[in-house]
């Protein structure tokens, strides 16, 4: 939608190298292999020639601008986000549940890299989750639209949050200590508001 090329997918086998780009034909390919046939990431060398498969390797060292870790836990260690870096990476959004190591965490937040945590970036899933229980209750149904625009409204709201607390004043935003401050405050806040303490 803005631009972007996707250069690399990866699964537990290892990761493809695709140097021409992933445009849409090329993902909804992927789609089929992986929601359909259950395929292996490898088998997109073979639709796609120029594209290399890197058998048991991970994809933190082909240059990058922006990395998407979203498979497991700790997928990307410390050696990983220094590559990134040293590569000039300028963004790392986490699409899982802490896919980056802490360490890993550290050396980007040291590089001043945009970092955003999962618990952030990766907060569109309990969204969504949370707006279908909300929908099924109400015993309603939502137009695609609607849930979209809802969905942009609260990780906009995330972000702003995240700005708001994890902002130096100086241009750079540390989203993790912004997450968490936002996180703690709006727990704080309940359990007030409930007189918890």
């Amino acid at each position: 939608q803005l631009g972007g090329k996707v250069l690399t997918l990866s699964d537990s086998s290892g990761f493809v190298h695709d140097p021409d780009g992933m445009d849409q034909d090329k993902i909804n390919w992927v789609k089929e292999l992986k929601n359909k046939r259950r395929g292996r990431i490898e088998e997109y060398v073979a639709a796609y020639p120029k594209a290399v498969f890197h058998a048991g390797k991970t994809p933190w060292n082909v240059p990058c601008d922006v990395a998407l870790p979203c498979a497991t836990q700790n997928e990307l260690l410390g050696d990983d986000a220094r590559a990134l870096v040293a590569n000039g990476c300028i963004a790392v959004s986490e699409g899982a549940n802490m896919p980056t190591n802490l360490e890993g965490a550290h050396v980007f937040r040291d590089a001043k890299i945009l970092f955003a945590p999962g618990k952030a970036a990766n907060a569109g899933g309990v969204a969504v989750s949370g707006l279908e229980m909300s929908q099924n209750s109400e015993r309603r149904s939502w137009k695609e639209e609607e849930l979209q625009q809802m969905l942009l409204d609260i990780m906009e709201g995330i972000h702003a949050r995240c700005v708001q607390y994890g902002s130096d004043g100086k241009g750079h935003v540390d989203y993790v200590r912004g997450a968490n401050i936002a996180g703690f405050k709006k727990v704080a806040d309940a359990m007030l508001a409930f007189g918890v303490v």
